[in-house]
């Protein structure tokens, strides 16, 4: 999953994950272009990986970049904490998990699919496309939607 030419050669884009990384930022913001890891996640796996934050994500070898790709495909096994993931107790299987890139989306999915499917009351709302967290729609919200009446002349 990872591509890179050559050594010694800084490179401008990197493609980590399905998501092209940009090289002239430092590695721990450029890691945040990558669907499900955010600020926070990417400094852990830099420190895990003991990368230096201050290089740029172009000057990574290919070395290094194996290694931010491993622990942030499992970072259970680098003793990332399970509070950190963005997936615990998964309703399937019941596992921490840390979802990246394509499977952020598909587990999105999956999750709303499961929630219309057993008509839970969230499930419905996002079925009838309506605000689901419990706002106003009296008056607010009202753009987007096609009007009901019109107005005769």
């Amino acid at each position: 999953s990872v591509v890179v030419p050559d050594k010694n050669q800084f490179q401008h884009i990197i493609r980590l994950l399905n998501t092209n990384v940009e090289g002239k930022r430092k590695i721990m913001y450029s890691l945040t272009a990558i669907k499900g890891v955010g600020r926070r996640f990417s400094n852990l796996v830099c420190k895990k990986a003991d990368i230096d934050l201050n290089k740029r994500a172009g000057e990574l070898t290919n070395d290094e970049l194996e290694r931010i790709v491993n622990i942030m495909q499992s970072p259970s096994q680098y003793k990332i904490p399970n509070w950190f993931l963005n997936r615990q107790k998964d309703p399937r299987d019941g596992k921490n998990t840390h979802s990246l890139s394509n499977t952020v989306d598909n587990k999105l999915r999956e999750d709303l699919e499961r929630l219309k499917k057993i008509r839970a009351h969230r499930g419905l709302r996002h079925y009838w496309g309506i605000r689901v967290r419990g706002q106003h729609t009296k008056t607010t919200g009202r753009r987007g939607k096609s009007v009901g009446v019109v107005k005769k002349k």
